[in-house]
């Protein structure tokens, strides 16, 4: 033990140091745990979403398939459903985003007397093919995300619509 005494003015700013520590320690650790915690948490991303769509009742028609999931939105829980626009090109199913590109308006099937066969946003007059590529001289500039797709149980499963590359 030393022999040293340690003085009040000593133990005071010992004191008020450590009282001060813990509480900016207090104040740092919800702020840390908040920008720590997305990185930290798993990601539910690449999950297929059921839809009452069955595969084989699929044409080279687009049919609008509507699917339903929970949504988590930090305490908030609710039920969200979805759209799109669903066809056979061949073999291959084709499941577009019915979001439009420009403003993000909702695009709807051979709805244009015009312009029939083609998907139509009446917000401003944008045209897509039924690809989903955008026609050229109209507002939107990109074409239509399309949704992954999977098929289970002869039932059709959509993933996160993601953009789609530009030919």
């Amino acid at each position: 033990m030393s022999k040293e005494r340690v003085s009040r003015r000593q133990f005071l700013s010992y004191t008020l140091t450590g009282v001060g520590g813990f509480m900016a320690a207090g104040m740092l650790m919800p702020m840390v745990r908040f920008a720590v915690d997305p990185v930290l948490k798993t990601e539910g991303a690449g999950n297929f979403i059921a839809t009452k769509q069955k595969v084989s009742e699929i044409t080279d028609e687009p049919v609008r398939v509507d699917f339903t999931f929970k949504q988590k939105d930090a305490w908030y829980e609710s039920e969200v459903t979805n759209t799109a626009w669903v066809y056979k090109n061949g073999d291959k199913i084709v499941a577009l985003s019915p979001t439009c590109k420009h403003l993000g308006c909702t695009v709807n099937w051979n709805t244009d007397k015009e312009h029939p066969n083609q998907f139509f946003c009446p917000c401003h007059y944008g045209r897509y093919t039924k690809d989903g590529t955008n026609i050229k001289g109209t507002p939107p500039l990109h074409p239509l995300d399309v949704y992954p797709y999977k098929e289970k149980d002869g039932f059709l499963y959509l993933g996160k619509a993601e953009p789609r590359k530009e030919a």
